[in-house]
């Protein structure tokens, strides 16, 4: 037995229990992430469910107060074309319209011809060697090129949808 045989069993402890603690720590801290996104979670669909109660309430008033002059019927078909044309609104706000002109700023951020999302494209790689990305060839590799027909390609004709697909080996 060689002097340092013993160590090599210490070592495989020590890495075992290094990554038991690991997966402990890394556990609770998900475990406590867990526990504020779902306070977060309740919190929004608390406040989400007291604004629509509150948009009832607003409802009903406005249709009480429409049948303090008008027939039942009427102030609530009022109130209905009321609620049907808010709904509309906030939908055409949270959906723009192609038609409707849109800012510099959005035409940035959906960004122009040759622009990269987010910015520009980095000169050069983090690492300052070589080329940022390798360079793209022109057409995909054994494709033919542009202009020339390809006399491998089966023709439209040629095809037959009732014969049996073999993969190539």
């Amino acid at each position: 037995m060689k002097p340092l045989d013993h160590l090599e069993h210490l070592d495989k402890s020590l890495v075992d229990e290094l990554a038991q603690v690991a997966r402990e720590t890394i556990r609770d801290e998900l475990r406590e992430q867990t526990r504020k996104q779902r306070r977060t979670a309740t919190l929004y669909a608390a406040s989400g469910a007291a604004a629509l109660y509150a948009g009832a309430a607003l409802a009903v008033a406005l249709g009480l107060a429409l049948s303090l002059g008008l027939p039942g019927w009427a102030a609530a078909l009022i109130t209905a074309a009321v609620l049907g044309a808010v709904a509309q609104l906030l939908r055409a706000v949270a959906r723009p319209s192609p038609s409707r002109p849109t800012t510099r700023h959005d035409v940035e951020l959906a960004g122009g011809h040759g622009r990269v999302v987010g910015g520009t494209p980095p000169t050069a790689p983090p690492s300052g060697l070589g080329m940022p990305y390798p360079p793209v060839p022109p057409v995909a590799p054994g494709a033919p090129m542009p202009g020339t027909a390809d006399p491998g390609a089966p023709r439209q004709d040629d095809i037959n949808p009732e014969a049996p697909h073999y993969r190539s080996r």
